[in-house]
Order: C-alpha cells, then structure tokens, then sequence
C-alpha cells in the first residue's frame, strides 16, 4: 500500500505525533527503537544539565571550538 507518497508493508510500524507520521520497516524497528530511547536517555541527562544551570557552551563542548577561531566567551554576570 501506498500512503502519502510512503510504501507501507505488513507489519510495518507507524509512529504519529503533532509534527507528522513516519513508517518503520518492520526489519528496522527494534534497531529505530532502541536508537530512539538512548537518544530520549541522552536528551533527559542534557534538560538535568541545563536545570543545574550549565551553560550549552560546556555541554556542547563550544570552548574549545570558539576558541580555535580566536573567540571566547564571556560572562558578563561575572565579568562584571
């Protein structure tokens, strides 16, 4: 069968949400699953970061690069 332009096969998985639908091969699923849950696993570890107030320039590893093109970052806060 054929969908919005998408084949879907029996035993296929669909996955909807409020930003679209995707087919899953039903021979890729538990591979797109457990993909999908150490990305979420990975993600909620990065909202605790954020909520202890570190900065997304040390979480993303930012320094180093900004550095590298002769910038840096600073903190006004304590700068002053």
């Amino acid at each position: 069968m054929v969908c919005g332009g998408q084949s879907i096969h029996p035993g296929d998985v669909i996955v909807a949400d409020d930003d679209g639908v995707v087919v899953v091969e039903r021979e890729q699923a538990r591979e797109i699953l457990d993909a999908s849950r150490a990305r979420e696993e990975k993600e909620a570890g990065v909202r605790k970061r954020y909520m202890a107030g570190e900065l997304g320039l040390d979480i993303n590893n930012m320094r180093e690069r900004l550095a590298e093109k002769g910038l840096r970052y600073v903190d006004q806060e304590a700068d002053g």
